[in-house]
């Protein structure tokens, strides 16, 4: 329920929340996000974006004091004036994630796997090559066994034969939350990221910086992996129009689709009420 006032902390997801479809941010989004920031609000980008895509990140929320990257796994608090502090860096064992994809292909059968393994400043996934990838211009292939040579910050796998939310539902009852956080985020593909890992969980580290408590916290989603930062947030919870029927389930309330500039919408009747 939406509580009087204004939120200590906003929080909104970037990819089909922020952002439009034509993977642009509106001047009035950048516009009212500034004027969120000059109300003595902090804003934080959360999104499933790994680290290798923070450059492209911070142009699309530039009013962002902190980045909750990769789904959880990166906390970054781009505040401080001598330059971006890491405050969470969370990989998932190569050895966890092979045998995770092992027990899943047992059950499910063969899986397009990518692995996004590098921080580096648009550094490629690696894996199967896949059609459906929607950044193939980011994409580079590799063998199973290249793929598992290292820890990675997060995997991706699909099925021939399995709907997103299916192979989801699948891969929870065989993998125990305390092995593989899993979920989706509108690609088509399951998302494995390291135990613990959610954009909730993420949050926490940036609230406790801040002194925050989560009753104080306003967050925006479209997507399952929005889900646990919805469950934590208790200001408010909104659904942009286009979301995901689980996450407009969970909202508090539904603002415009991301293309009418759903969120700026919103805070800007929240900052002038």
């Amino acid at each position: 329920m939406t509580r009087p006032g204004l939120p200590k902390l906003i929080a909104t997801d970037l990819d089909g929340t922020l952002v439009r479809s034509d993977e642009t941010v509106s001047a009035y989004t950048h516009e009212v996000l500034d004027r969120v920031r000059a109300a003595g609000i902090p804003v934080v980008g959360a999104t499933g974006r790994g680290p290798r895509l923070a450059e492209l990140t911070r142009n699309d929320i530039r009013a962002a004091d902190f980045l909750v990257m990769a789904g959880g796994g990166r906390v970054v608090d781009q505040s401080d004036p001598a330059g971006p502090v890491v405050l969470r860096d969370e990989r998932l064992s190569a050895e966890v994630l092979a045998t995770l994809l092992a027990d899943l292909e047992t059950t499910v059968g063969p899986l397009t796997v990518m692995v996004e393994a590098s921080d580096e400043h648009d550094a490629p996934l690696w894996g199967d090559y896949h059609a459906s990838w929607p950044y193939q211009d980011a994409f580079e292939t590799r063998s199973r066994a290249e793929c598992l040579s290292c820890d990675v910050i997060k995997a991706f796998v699909r099925t021939a034969d399995h709907h997103v939310d299916e192979l989801l539902e699948v891969a929870r009852q065989i993998v125990p939350p305390e092995v593989a956080t899993l979920t989706q985020a509108g690609l088509d593909f399951v998302e494995i990221c390291p135990p613990g890992v959610d954009k909730s969980t993420g949050l926490t580290v940036v609230a406790q910086r801040l002194g925050v408590d989560p009753a104080e916290v306003l967050v925006f989603g479209d997507m399952p992996n929005d889900l646990p930062m919805f469950e934590w947030a208790g200001w408010a919870r909104v659904a942009v129009s286009n979301a995901h029927p689980t996450v407009r389930a969970l909202a508090d309330e539904v603002t415009l689709r991301n293309d009418d500039d759903g969120v700026a919408v919103y805070l800007d009747r929240l900052l002038s009420r």
